[in-house]
């Protein structure tokens, strides 16, 4: 779910009081929203970019908000506080955005296509006009736009918006140009709205207007503006269509598992935004959706927010009616017998996170990336979580870089999942669970990993030898360990995995001084 930043003090004037963190994030809990973090500009970039460039950066806290993916109006303080107080009953990669200085401006407006030679202007906060070309250069760097550069890029024409004297309002969903840039004087505000998806843009304009309107001259007025299509056709925009809905009281009452009157029920969808009032028999509900609640779609949207209103803390538990037996999926119970007796031969459990960078599976392991069909995180925010892990041996071995100081051996082992991109799933990637081990001394203790990996075999019930479904492990070479020290392990008729020394050059890159060796195989052929 997408996370909205909000300075804390802002928030609480906007409110028109001030909460306690505890309390403000039970206030999030009850209207379906999640208090995620409490932060600072500061801390956010000491996190990132370390304390020497976040000097001089803003204390003011903030707090990141989670928000429902389907609900685009609370996605700015306006619409956050709007929610909040209407609740609280005190008062009633698709989209481009773009605010300009209408008077700045002449109208019509055009809305084109032209090769990126042929666009120039001065983007906005620069003084030198730029083509489009180098504008894509430029903002290579730019910490923020880099990450919608691709969107248009690679295309042989690239959309710009103009006025009717040929100044450039914009080259969405880049940047806007700095003749339009609003002001302090600024009175009159145009927005434009793009994108690649029609009802989405129509829902952002509809949610933009209404929020900016709140600070109109006539507060909540905007005027309308004629868009005219290439095939002649023309509508006015924004729409602020409302719409009525019908549900049935007794309907949201078996859904949420409440007793409500039709009565009560129309005040608790009002406080979420939706006027409601009873009519009919007495049992239907009319709900009016304001064009701020594009989410609202089916009833069962109106039932959800019956019950977020209603509180979920406040409905009452009550036993299923139907009677079930829970159980344990095999892999996991696998999982849980292999974890008590790892524990038992003398390893300690390690838990490390499911995404890593690129080097720590590729290049540290001496293997090139395109080769371990890893899945990439299409927009990290970190260079540490790149990629989903292929292999558990990187996330133990900086475990123990993170623990040198502690007494030798270092012996730790995990039991997780890694992720391979495997095209017959309809995810277009599968996990598989692997165990890892991993043994850290003076020598390399080869014998100690090996005699592990016969301990396991032995709790699975597995022989040694190639007849009856029993095990062997033969000489082998991978990067990642040292020659002639490596062996590939057979169970079952299939190989499961590696076990052996690790090679220097692994060693050094996470920053280790001594011997290791490692096991992981695959435990999902035991099952």
């Amino acid at each position: 779910m997408p996370t909205v930043s909000v300075k804390r003090n802002a928030l609480f004037k906007a409110l028109g009081r001030t909460y306690t963190d505890e309390e403000f994030d039970e206030l999030c809990f009850e209207f379906g929203l999640e208090l995620d973090e409490i932060t600072s500009e500061k801390e956010i970039i000491s996190k990132e970019q370390g304390n020497l460039k976040a000097q001089g950066a803003s204390d003011v806290v903030l707090y990141k908000i989670d928000v429902p993916a389907n609900r685009y109006d609370l996605l700015c303080l306006e619409g956050l506080v709007r929610g909040l107080q209407v609740f609280k009953e005190r008062k009633r990669a698709l989209v481009a955005i773009g605010t300009h200085d209408l008077d700045t401006l002449s109208g019509p407006f055009t809305y084109t296509a032209k090769r990126p030679s042929d666009i120039k202007f001065k983007p906005l906060n620069k003084t030198k006009e730029y083509t489009a070309c180098e504008l894509m250069n430029m903002y290579k760097t730019d910490n923020h736009l880099k990450h919608y550069l691709h969107i248009i890029e690679n295309k042989p024409l690239y959309p710009v918006i103009y006025d009717s004297n040929g100044v450039v309002l914009s080259m969405p969903p880049i940047i806007n140009g700095n003749h339009s840039k609003i002001t302090v004087n600024t009175k009159n505000v145009f927005v434009e709205c793009t994108g690649t998806d029609f009802t989405k843009a129509k829902i952002v304009l509809d949610i933009i207007v209404t929020m900016f309107s709140e600070y109109c001259e006539n507060q909540f007025t905007v005027e309308a503006t004629e868009v005219v299509f290439p095939n002649g056709k023309s509508n006015t925009f924004p729409e602020l269509a409302y719409r009525k809905e019908m549900v049935r009281a007794d309907l949201i009452n078996k859904k949420v598992g409440i007793r409500e009157t039709p009565e009560n029920l129309a005040k608790l969808l009002t406080r979420m935004c939706l006027k409601s009032e009873v009519i009919g028999d007495g049992n239907q509900i009319e709900v009016e959706v304001p064009p701020t609640r594009a989410d609202i779609i089916h009833a069962c949207d109106i039932v959800e927010d019956a019950a977020i209103a209603y509180g979920y803390n406040n409905i009452q538990m009550a036993l299923p009616k139907t009677y079930t037996i829970a159980n344990q999926f095999p892999l996991n119970k696998l999982t849980e017998l292999l974890r008590h007796d790892l524990a038992a031969a003398g390893f300690t459990e390690a838990l490390t996170f499911a995404l890593c960078s690129q080097e720590d599976i590729a290049d540290k392991l001496g293997v090139d990336i395109s080769a371990t069909n890893a899945v990439h995180i299409s927009n990290p925010k970190t260079a540490e979580f790149q990629v989903a892990r292929t292999t558990l041996l990187p996330g133990l071995l900086k475990t123990i870089a993170a623990n040198r100081k502690m007494p030798l051996p270092l012996k730790l082992f995990e039991i997780s999942d890694i992720v391979i991109k495997d095209s017959s799933k309809d995810v277009g990637a599968r996990n598989y669970r692997h165990l890892c081990a991993v043994y850290y001394n003076k020598n390399p203790g080869f014998e100690i990993i090996h005699g592990l990996l016969d301990r396991i075999m032995q709790l699975l019930d597995v022989p040694p030898g190639e007849e009856k479904g029993g095990y062997v492990i033969k000489a082998s070479e991978g990067p990642a360990f040292f020659p002639g020290r490596c062996a590939e392990i057979f169970a079952r008729g299939q190989s499961i995995g590696k076990l052996g020394v690790l090679h220097p050059d692994v060693i050094t890159k996470f920053e280790l001084t001594m011997p290791c060796s490692s096991l992981e195989i695959n435990i999902e052929p035991f099952l």
